[in-house]
């Protein structure tokens, strides 16, 4: 019965991580992969945990099927990959396909939260407990991967998200190849580093790329092995790393070592919204800007990411004052 009254999707909880994936019955793959089974010790929900990486409805790299299952298309350091995850009562099961299937096996468990620890978090405002509350199944998920979250958090700087979704699903399914497998349609895995770099100028532009973020994306693939190894290193250092490219500033660099690393601390700052959300759901302050977030945060220092998504998915937002930002196409220039 309570899953029958849990909060419906809205703009902001989808913002939060939350996709919508389907309690089906899943069928047989077309072609039988690699598989590994595994039993998670706490309530998993694979919208909550991999919802962050999925870049809009049309991403090419990321498909929730009416079965119940998860698909993702990966560029791993083994070479592509396509996984499909499906879970049925207390089991996990994980099927790969393509070179980088046992890596992505191999890593099943902490792309699913198994390296998050969400019992250090205490909830300090009524809001974030009752948020907890209702998402027990909340992980936060670690990729292993810099480049697959660097790339499309560019593509979202400065502009609007059906912008930037648009970006990546044009540039994804035009340079990128077929994902391995039985994969549902049109599911591709995102370029290599040399292929991003030799996107032509006006692919850029009819993608709706301005030169200031593909510029960026050109500078961050020429040193996309470096990058990578930012995987090993502590999220604060990794972050460092990144913003060593100039165009990455602690926005961008924020968004990727949350889903690279799982860092429950990287809150993300400079952003148009959050700092009013989140001002608006502790305080009542919709006018609340970075310091003022950030000091509201301060309870949770250690888990400020997750208090943000917390908050993202209590879906408590103020109500809009003006309409939403116009879409631009500079494609059409």
């Amino acid at each position: 019965m309570a899953g029958r009254f849990s909060p419906r999707p809205t703009r902001t909880t989808v913002r939060g991580g939350h996709v919508a994936v389907p309690r089906g019955i899943p069928r047989q793959a077309a072609a039988a992969g690699r598989v590994r089974t595994w039993v998670p010790e706490w309530p998993l929900d694979l919208g909550l945990v991999l919802g962050p990486l999925r870049r809009g409805p049309g991403d090419p790299t990321f498909r929730a099927t009416p079965d119940g299952s998860v698909w993702r298309a990966s560029l791993t350091p083994a070479g592509p990959g396509t996984l499909r995850v499906a879970a049925r009562g207390a089991e996990v099961r994980g099927e790969a396909w393509g070179p980088g299937a046992e890596w992505l096996l191999e890593r099943l468990p902490e792309l699913l939260g198994a390296a998050d620890d969400p019992s250090v978090f205490v909830p300090r405002h009524r809001v974030v407990a009752m948020a907890r509350h209702r998402r027990p199944g909340l992980r936060l998920t670690r990729t292993g991967l810099v480049m697959e979250s660097l790339i499309p958090s560019v593509l979202e700087q400065k502009v609007t998200t059906d912008e930037a979704y648009r970006a990546w699903r044009l540039l994804v399914r035009k340079f990128g190849e077929p994902a391995p497998g039985p994969a549902p349609g049109r599911m591709h895995v995102m370029p290599d580093a040399r292929t991003w770099a030799l996107i032509p100028s006006w692919e850029w532009h009819r993608a709706g790329v301005d030169n200031k973020r593909a510029s960026t994306i050109l500078r961050a693939v020429r040193v996309a092995a470096r990058m990578e190894e930012a995987v090993r290193m502590p999220p604060a250092e990794a972050q460092a790393r990144l913003e060593v490219v100039p165009g990455i500033g602690p926005w961008t660099s924020a968004e990727v070592v949350q889903r690279s690393h799982g860092a429950a601390d990287a809150v993300t700052v400079g952003d148009l919204h959050l700092p009013g959300i989140v001002g608006f759901a502790l305080a009542g302050d919709r006018d609340a800007d970075d310091s003022v977030m950030l000091e509201l945060l301060e309870p949770y220092a250690g888990q400020r990411h997750r208090a943000a998504r917390l908050i993202l998915l209590s879906g408590r937002v103020p109500a809009r004052r003006a309409p939403r930002m116009p879409r631009g196409d500079i494609g059409r220039l």
